[in-house]
């Protein structure tokens, strides 16, 4: 993870970050209900291999939350879908 992104993590998260994995950290807005949340991270998790890994919920209702997955042993970035 580069050192913008660690900056966006509450305190504390950064200390397990392994280079084995992508990190990516997210803020949902309060808005955004937690059976709403909890359907669109299962969805990242089952067509695109996210895993969560914490989730800190604030006093005005958002939430930060921080996904990985295994790096790809492959060099070469390819999407998260397949192209049409």
């Amino acid at each position: 993870m580069t050192a913008s992104r660690r900056s966006q993590l509450p305190a504390g998260w950064d200390t397990e970050l392994s280079d084995e994995y992508e990190w990516v950290p997210l803020r949902l807005p309060p808005e955004v209900t937690r059976v709403s949340a909890s359907i669109r991270l299962s969805i990242e998790a089952e067509y695109r291999g996210w895993e969560l890994t914490r989730v800190r919920l604030y006093t005005d209702g958002s939430r930060r939350v921080l996904l990985r997955r295994k790096k790809s042993r492959l060099d070469n970035r390819q999407p998260d879908q397949p192209q049409l």
